[in-house]
């Protein structure tokens, strides 16, 4: 049997943008995917500190150093430039792999968005 799991987690980002015309997802600075183990297209949960939304779709990636968390498409109705994120990645692991596994956790600065 497999459970699903917290794969990675980026703790506390801020929304940089909100573009309701483009086609869909959310841009991250390729430097948080790479750090939270994301690829681009993995599905992704997003749970906003401010208004209690959670929603999910999926990671592309934005450009390295710049701190990016734009919400795309409908999600961009969901949150507003500056809410504060949570975004969640999860896996699916077998019993005994869940039990020892750890996830990814990523604690960005709180202002920048950026790697420290």
């Amino acid at each position: 049997m497999l459970v699903q799991v917290v794969k990675s987690k980026i703790h506390r980002v801020k929304v940089t943008g909100a573009d309701l015309n483009y086609i869909g997802s959310i841009t991250i600075d390729e430097d948080l995917m790479d750090a939270a183990g994301i690829i681009e297209g993995e599905r992704v949960q997003i749970v906003n500190n401010n208004n209690g939304e959670r929603l999910e779709t999926y990671a592309i990636p934005g450009p390295r150093k710049s701190g990016e968390v734009t919400l795309n498409g409908a999600a961009a109705r969901r949150v507003q430039k500056g809410d504060v994120l949570i975004l969640i990645v999860y896996g699916f692991l077998d019993i005994e792999e869940a039990k020892k596994f750890k996830p990814q956790l990523v604690f960005p600065n709180e202002q920048t968005n950026l790697l420290e």
